[in-house]
């Protein structure tokens, strides 16, 4: 093998190198907007979920403490056809 052509190789194998190292570094910051987006996301749903179990709660304690249920309340018939 002649040294120019193992100089050769490696210099292309570096290119090759490179190319895909570039690629990666995109795919990379790509995918960190993904991460950041999600993340974002998924901290704006769980405060809507605390907001949303807040009001529920309050709506709760607003109920009388012999409130029927909604068993209770159903005619007799639909009680009695299960």
């Amino acid at each position: 093998m002649h040294p120019e052509s193992t100089v050769e190789q490696i210099a292309e194998r570096v290119e090759r190198l490179l190319v895909r190292y570039e690629e990666l570094q995109r795919t990379n910051a790509l995918l960190a907007g993904q991460v950041q987006t999600l993340t974002q996301e998924r901290d704006s749903l769980r405060s809507r979920l605390a907001a949303a179990r807040g009001r529920i709660e309050a709506l709760l304690d607003r109920l009388p403490a012999s409130a029927p249920t909604a068993e209770a309340l159903a005619p007799a018939e639909q009680r009695h056809a299960g």
